[in-house]
């Protein structure tokens, strides 16, 4: 029982969360083939399209996020007394023997529902700060590990690990056979921009300004650009017109031939992105998400900036600061060798651990 456990992974809404429990399930698989394991998911299309896509078995719950106004808060007591029901009769029934969280507003009534069965609880933290949520189920847990270091935080996680990322998030080859994979030219260099899973308005934003109005940021490079669902077709638009040769795709599975493709990135600072940017090797503009309150995509990037293997710029949400005041930024960069062979050479001197397999360890 203890070699083949029956884990419920809970967490989801975006890939940032999805993409480490699927890591840590490949290496569960790897060390205890018997295992089986569940993901307990948000509606979002997003989860359903990746955990499909990954052929494992996952049930969603509405659950939703608390909230201070009087009917929101209704619902949310609502919902998580239905979905902590829903996850009692599911690990009743499938017998489970541990639960891992991975953030979210999903997770936290899956934890009540393990804590009323005596089911023991993995907190899986992957920001910093962390999150309400984490905050709240870390109090309940048997055990909090930490993908990112919490300097303010001293005692909320046992263990720094390490982010969690996928095999498949890591090339699988050389630059020229990733770049042909893909139908960009292999002898070109290729600029990634990549705003995650659910693609980045802002980003998208300035690059398509860029194509219409400044063809020449992309002068002897190629994109490859990671749009994200239903705005992807604007920005291969823009591309076509601006005469700018470029691959731009909704979403890309295969996250290990995007990164083994570039020459240099701009991407979100999502944990995620930052550790398969680390793991890859490559050079990274990041323009951590803007909205967020505590800006821990700041953060999630840090490290990276003060190994000199990245840079870390604003993302000014307006279109025309960014093309006036980011984009120039980043095309030094584009025509700065010496620099990304630098900061290429410091991202591989460093030795990232196997974050998913010593998370899969302590499950079993």
């Amino acid at each position: 029982m203890t070699a083949s456990p029956t884990v419920i992974f809970a967490g989801g809404g975006s890939g940032g969360h999805l993409s480490p429990g699927l890591a840590i399930h490949e290496r569960l698989r790897e060390l205890s083939p018997n295992s089986r394991s569940i993901f307990v998911c948000s509606t979002r299309a997003i989860d359903a399209t990746m955990l499909s896509e990954a052929s494992v078995d996952f049930v969603p719950i509405a659950a939703v996020s608390p909230s201070v106004r009087p009917a929101a808060l209704v619902r949310f007591l609502i919902n998580h007394q239905q979905s902590k029901a829903l996850v009692r009769r599911l690990m009743r029934e499938r017998g489970v023997t541990r639960v891992i969280t991975l953030g979210g507003f999903v997770a936290p009534p899956v934890v009540a529902a393990a804590r009323s069965l005596g089911v023991p609880v993995l907190v899986m933290n992957l920001d910093h700060p962390p999150g309400r949520a984490n905050r709240w189920m870390a109090k309940r847990a048997d055990l909090v590990l930490s993908a990112v270091p919490l300097p303010d935080q001293e005692g909320f996680a046992r263990e720094i690990v390490g982010m969690p990322i996928r095999r498949r998030a890591i090339a699988p080859g050389d630059a020229a056979m990733c770049r042909e994979q893909l139908g960009l030219d292999p002898a070109l260099p290729v600029l990634l921009v990549t705003g995650a899973s659910q693609g980045a308005t802002s980003m998208n934003q300035m690059f398509i300004e860029l194509a219409r109005t400044s063809t020449g940021f992309f002068k002897g490079w190629q994109v490859l650009h990671l749009a994200g669902h239903g705005a992807d077709d604007a920005v291969r638009h823009a591309y076509a017109e601006g005469g700018i040769k470029a691959v731009t795709l909704a979403f890309l599975n295969e996250m290990g031939l995007a990164w083994g493709a570039a020459e240099l990135a701009v991407s979100r600072a999502g944990a995620s992105s930052v550790a398969e940017a680390a793991a890859n090797a490559v050079p990274t503009v990041f323009l951590p998400y803007p909205y967020h309150a505590d800006m821990h995509q700041k953060f999630n990037a840090q490290p990276l900036v003060d190994r000199d293997g990245a840079i870390l710029l604003r993302d000014h949400v307006d279109a025309s600061t960014n093309l006036r005041e980011t984009a120039p930024l980043i095309r030094a960069l584009m025509d700065d060798v010496a620099a990304r062979n630098s900061m290429r050479q410091r991202l591989r001197s460093t030795d990232w651990p196997d974050a998913a397999m010593t998370v899969a360890r302590h499950l079993i």
